[in-house]
């Protein structure tokens, strides 16, 4: 599908009646919820990444208390950091975008990933077991997330993680998984301050940043970093409801953490050379001239920020 044909699909379904529910069932057949076993086990990879790197970072998963930053369709983080051993998982979302569906359908897809969950969660093999029995029973009894999880989930959405409703240091690890990409930047710095109030001294936050063209994974004849032709003002047409991108680069989001006043301990943003050459390939707009070329090509980066004490 070219990618022009997709943002207009999109436009078009953010302003009319209906538009979200016919948006769900156009991406449960056609798009990326097409394959909901392959999208779940990439999700669970992504996972297996950040508790790779929380636990490099001494931040272990049993008797914390995490807070995600968007819930989205399906809850794959909160259910294996839950299943894992965690104290409690604060989830928000902006919007209630959560499934019944998907949620029975990754309570299931999940039972064959509890070895994994146990080994790199820290957690026994046999608790892991246990806690996923519980969960299944409950979530096939029609049980919602807190109830399933016996509290240790809490779902909120509509919910501004800008401004949570959460006390002062009672958070041990802030989190959000190809999220920060599609907040407006005045919120991204907003977010940092309010995940400074929850967390405890000590405490991080880890965020994993998709900042590539999100249009180049349905139009093969574009890559990731198309839209930087696109002055904002021309973007600003192609953003839509469904997939707004604010097109900040990688380091943008790990200095502003830093300029919030975290202590950056882990960045692994890196200059590709064929993203380097694809830029070198096509006419980026003025606007993105003071970025150094081996920056601006970056398109993803995972990160960890602590706070300090």
């Amino acid at each position: 599908m070219h990618w022009r044909l997709k943002g207009l699909v999109q436009k078009t379904l953010g302003v009319v009646p209906g538009g979200e529910a016919l948006h769900y069932r156009l991406q449960r057949r056609y798009g990326g919820l097409q394959n909901f076993r392959k999208e779940l086990a990439t999700k669970v990879e992504d996972w297996q990444i950040m508790v790779r790197h929380l636990r490099d970072a001494r931040m272990p998963i049993s008797g914390s208390h995490f807070f995600e930053i968007g819930t989205g369709w399906y809850p794959t983080f909160p259910f294996a950091l839950y299943l894992a051993g965690a104290r409690r998982i604060t989830t928000y979302d902006l919007n209630h975008h959560l499934q019944d569906d998907l949620v029975r359908a990754a309570v299931q897809e999940l039972g064959g990933f509890l070895k994994a969950i146990a080994e790199d969660g820290g957690s026994q093999l046999a608790d892991v077991e246990a806690r996923y029995r519980k969960l299944a029973a409950a979530v096939d009894a029609g049980a919602d997330l807190g109830e399933a999880s016996g509290g240790t989930i809490r779902y909120s959405a509509p919910a501004d993680a800008t401004a949570t409703s959460l006390a002062d240091g009672e958070v041990d690890v802030v989190f959000s998984n190809s999220v920060l990409e599609h907040v407006p930047p005045d919120a991204v710095t907003a977010m940092y301050r309010e995940s400074m109030r929850v967390l405890r001294p000590g405490g991080v936050m880890f965020h994993s940043v998709n900042c590539g063209d999100h249009y180049a994974y349905v139009d093969r004849k574009v890559n990731q970093l198309n839209y930087l032709r696109y002055s904002d003002r021309a973007w600003r047409f192609w953003n839509n409801t469904f997939l707004y991108q604010n097109r900040l680069r990688a380091h943008v989001f790990v200095d502003a953490a830093r300029e919030a006043g975290f202590a950056i301990d882990l960045d692994t943003s890196n200059t590709r050379p064929e993203r380097l050459q694809q830029l070198r390939d096509m006419r980026v707009h003025p606007q993105f001239a003071q970025v150094p070329a081996e920056q601006l090509c970056i398109t993803t980066v995972d990160f960890i920020a602590r706070k300090p004490g």
